[in-house]
């Protein structure tokens, strides 16, 4: 493949035309130019092919006009206006370039430079660096402003060039003897990203930029999404590793690997070196804007933990040893055909990754189904967004979010359950935000107090604050005053939906038990605010838009609360246009692509059936073999047929089950009855501990194929550097299947999404060269849909034909408090760490957050002697563990809250073996527990500790690569 390459400095001239639909005619340098109405006369100059000399504007910022270099002259006006800020009218007749406005632009220049570093061959922005190209476009040679000397009119000049640099943030530095004081970082923090953490303090010549109240960066309230260091047109807010490594020379655009946003990036490189990742402006996921872990937190990815040599180990309790490729994958598969051979068929499969890409998803569920000969294939998405799937497959017909990200621009009233965008999915929050400083009015129902609910310039209409598991409950009481209160849109549902499941539905919902009132003894939520939040959400008239995520599918009702979800969005005819929809906010960058490829052991890609022949029989013939028609083992089913002895070899690729399951312990037990795994990863996780195979993997900077974001947007990943274990994912995975005896023949990620698309109707217009021309692409994607896909779902008409209202009946989960365990533990992630962390740890993030807390309310650290920062031991039924506290008051009383990111945490060592009753999704989101003081490890940490000395004993004894014979023996 030949992978577009891009130049490194662009330059960017205004902000794009506001998109009147009227149109006018002006005249700029003698060229005719028509522009809609409102476009600024420096945007209108560049779509005619004049750039006008410019450093406070950018087209990714409102324009401000503070430069004074854009200044243009205008027949029959006074002055030289801003062409930034000066809209254009219709018979203008604008100049650029005079005598004047070089004079002018010269002299401005000269003034900023008089207060500059001339140390532009030693500065790290040399060649990137807007200040520096302005100086040469006005054509500056000398400056009179001597510097400490006397200057015109008998001043003495004065200057910032001793102000001291802040280089507290560990990804980039602050120099402001090289500010200019354009605002531009300060208009980003505020426009782009939404946390207004910079201002400019002091006045006229002390003017300066500053990071909250004149503090260090790292001690403000700067999130480090980089949208600073991006609008800065000086080297005054620099990255270190640019620093450090100097300039790039080219770059490749890829997708971040992180959270489900699925933002677009150029990896700007020296060589296979990253010098930066950058946020691409033509991202249609993100459109130039980031966050802290996309930004800066790749440097993982060639950290000194990487495995890249395959070993093998006869037993757990013994040395790794390292082999080649040859000897790991051969040893790998006669264990499997011994197991099955002794054990039966069905006595081994796999697990796919949300972390991978799909056309490496696609070939594990391959493998399991044809070189395996079973359907014991699962994914991570089992313990996240399962429900999902299920509950939006049985009332709309498809298992996937609505609209774009870009759709929230429209929507009028906001909804957002059991979901932080601010901390999980920060881009899409920031967007968000910005929408909500606009208008647009929010509804917050969550136990906890997330930022949204009050924060910088956003602040929510209603914070429903139910405890946790009552989700069901409340969505019944909404439902119920939309019926009762004459809210339903009558005309969407007769035409749009079933009307026999809408009167079931109807009657059901109406029923007094489901009145807020009612429902306000189970949820702990008022009943006026049920019934402010209800009418909010119904507002004729008004586009109103749900986006919720794990706080909603983590439930033992987690289907059924997706369902009533979906209900509620059909009653009042939110769903099929822009501005509304159902949205899940998918938390890894893949689930969305796990799950389409056919991860689950019922269902082949595209969400189809195994049981289905006509189905099966395609891929039947497409495969060459003949495939079970019963649906194999889940996650969990796998567990309990490790400890029954029936199930003995695991093929698991990039998923740390160990730390991210429910139950560890049961989880643990599991493995070590198991007689084969093999874990494919980039790093010896903690399932890697139980492993008696291990294969490295390759980072997202390794790999080539695609990932699925959360709007079912399709986009590239592209190969910056070679794999540092010379296979690729994909590539291992063909070995093993091989080895198996299943032949495997592809040359390229391309042939296998060339597969997937001849196999899966909704991914049959799906093609590399469609998504290099266009960007990306959005599934549905076939005959029926424009090239581009489909960006809004259900438009006109449902998938499954008429939508289908479900009766959601709310059931109180079996995980109740006790005098033995009298709170309730939910959990949560924070914006800079990233699931079990494997990633994040290994980077400077953990100068943000270095350990998992536990948050607990003063009321409840009063009544058990706990302070703030106070170990405490956290005990369920499952098991316990210890962390340190946190006093706040963002938990209500009787509730506490979790982070899961450090493995000796233990976070999940308590969480029980409670499901979703469709899906099997973990209950994380309510625990009982109890909570005191102590000195000490729990039994289970301490454990750990012994366990994982032992480990880390083993892997340093690895010794070098044997002989097939020596690894046979």
């Amino acid at each position: 493949m030949n992978y577009p390459v891009f130049k490194i400095h662009e330059i960017d001239y205004g902000t794009p035309p506001s998109y009147s639909d009227k149109e006018v005619t002006l005249e700029i340098d003698g060229n005719q130019v028509t522009v809609a109405a409102g476009t600024s006369l420096m945007r209108a100059a560049v779509d005619a092919g004049i750039a006008v000399p410019k450093l406070c504007a950018t087209d990714s910022l409102e324009p401000f006009g503070s430069c004074r270099l854009c200044l243009v002259e205008i027949e029959g006006r006074k002055g030289f206006p801003a062409s930034c800020t000066t809209p254009a009218e219709a018979g203008m007749k604008v100049r650029t370039q005079t005598p004047k406005l070089q004079e002018l632009r010269k002299g401005v220049m000269e003034l900023y430079i008089s207060d500059h570093p001339l140390d532009c061959l030693t500065c790290a922005a040399n060649g990137d660096c807007e200040l520096q190209d302005m100086a040469g476009v006005v054509g500056l040679r000398n400056v009179r402003y001597g510097v400490g000397e006397t200057s015109v009119a008998g001043i003495t000049g004065r200057h910032h060039l001793a102000a001291a640099k802040d280089e507290s943030n560990p990804y980039f530095t602050y120099d402001p003897s090289k500010c200019i004081v354009c605002n531009r970082c300060v208009r980003a923090c505020e426009e782009t990203q939404g946390t207004f953490a910079l201002t400019i303090s002091g006045r006229g010549f002390e003017s300066r930029v500053s990071a909250g109240m004149d503090e260090p960066f790292m001690q403000s309230e700067c999130v480090s999404c980089g949208a600073c260091v991006q609008a800065c047109p000086t080297a005054t807010l620099t990255e270190k590793s640019v620093i450090e490594l100097g300039q790039p020379e080219h770059s490749v655009i890829t997708t971040c690997a992180y959270c489900g946003v699925g933002c677009a990036f150029k990896a700007e490189m020296k060589g296979n070196q990253v010098v930066r990742m950058t946020p691409w402006k033509d991202g249609k996921a993100n459109e130039g804007h980031s966050c802290i872990k996309g930004r800066f937190a790749w440097g993982y990815a060639t950290h000194k933990d990487r495995i890249t040599r395959p070993m093998i180990r006869a037993s757990i309790t013994d040395p790794w040893q390292e082999v080649s490729w040859e000897v790991a994958v051969g040893h790998a598969a006669s264990e499997f055909k011994r197991i099955q051979a002794q054990h039966g068929r069905d006595s081994v499969g796999g697990i796919t990754s949300s972390r991978c890409t799909n056309e490496e998803a696609y070939l594990v569920q391959k493998l399991v189904r044809t070189a395996f000969g079973n359907n014991n294939v699962d994914t991570c998405a089992r313990v996240c967004h399962s429900p999902t799937g299920y509950g939006l497959g049985q009332t709309y017909g498809t298992s996937a979010g609505t609209q774009t990200f870009k759709s929230v621009d429209q929507a009028d009233v906001i909804l957002v359950i059991g979901a932080n965008p601010n901390e999980a999915h920060p881009v899409f929050g920031s967007r968000m935000k910005k929408r909500l400083r606009q208008g647009a009015r929010l509804i917050v129902i969550d136990p906890r107090a997330i930022d949204l609910v009050n924060s910088a310039h956003v602040k929510a209409d209603y914070h429903l604050q139910l405890r946790p598991g009552t989700n069901v409950a409340v969505i019944s009481a909404l439902a119920h005053v939309v019926v009762t209160e004459g809210l339903v849109d009558e005309a969407y549902v007769a035409e749009r939906c079933d009307p026999k499941s809408f009167a079931q539905w109807r009657d059901f919902v109406a029923q007094p038990q489901n009145s807020p009132e009612a429902m306000e003894a189970v949820s702990g939520v008022p009943a006026e605010l049920l019934r402010g939040a209800a009418r909010l959400y119904a507002s004729k008239g008004k586009n109103a838009a749900i986006y919720y995520g794990l706080g909603v599918t983590e439930h033992a009702q987690g289907s059924t609360m997706v369902m009533g979800i979906a209900n509620l969005a059909m009653a009042t005819g939110n769903v099929g246009r822009e501005g509304v929809g159902v949205n899940p906010l998918r938390g890894q960058n893949n689930v969305q692509g796990s799950c389409d490829m056919g991860s689950f052991p019922h269902e082949l890609p595209g969400y189809r059936h195994i049981s289905d022949a006509t189905v099966r029989g395609e891929f039947e013939a497409a495969w060459g073999v003949a495939l079970q028609a019963e649906p194999g083992l889940r996650i969990p089913n796998m567990f309990d047929a490790a400890l029954e002895g029936s199930f003995k070899g695991l093929y698991c690729v990039g998923e740390d089950i160990v730390q991210s399951d429910p139950n560890t312990q049961h989880v643990a037990a599991a493995l070590s009855a198991m007689e084969c795994i093999v874990v494919q990863d980039i790093f010896l996780n903690e399932t890697a501990k139980y492993a008696h195979v291990f294969l490295p993997g390759a980072s997202f900077l390794e790999k080539d194929g695609t990932f699925t974001n959360a709007e079912r947007r399709i986009s590239r990943v592209r190969q910056v550097m070679p794999p540092l274990a010379g296979n690729g994912d994909w590539e291992a995975t063909q070995l093993l299947a091989n080895a198996l005896g299943y032949p495997m023949a592809y040359t390229h990620p391309e042939r296998i999404m060339a597969e997937i698309a001849a196999l899966t109707p909704s991914f049959a217009g799906v093609s590399y060269e469609k998504i290099e021309r266009l960007g990306s692409v959005q599934w549905p994607c076939n005959e029926h849909t424009p090239e581009a896909g489909t960006d809004i779902m259900h438009v006109g008409g449902f998938v499954r034909g008429k939508g289908r209202f479900m009766l959601t009946q709310y059931v109180a989960t079996d995980e109740k408090v006790t005098r033995k365990f009298p709170l309730i533990l939910t959990t949560g992630r924070v914006l800079s760490q990233y699931n079990v962390g494997a990633q994040t740890r290994r980077t400077d993030n953990s100068r943000w957050y270095e350990e998992d807390r536990l948050e607990i309310h003063p009321h409840d650290a009063e009544e058990r002697g706990i302070r703030q920062d106070d170990w405490v031991g956290i005990a369920s039924r499952a098991g316990q563990t210890v962390l340190r506290a946190e006093v706040s008051e963002r938990v209500q009383p009787g509730v506490v809250y979790a982070t899961f990111h450090f493995p000796e945490s233990g976070a999940n060592v308590i969480t029980t073996d409670s499901s979703d009753w469709a899906t099997n999704c973990p209950e994380y989101k309510v625990t009982a527990v109890q909570v005191s003081k102590v000195s000490q490890l729990s039994d289970w940490q301490q454990q750990y500790n012994r366990f994982n000395h032992t480990q880390q004993a083993l892997l340093a004894q690895a010794g070098g690569p044997l002989t097939s014979e020596e690894a046979t023996r």
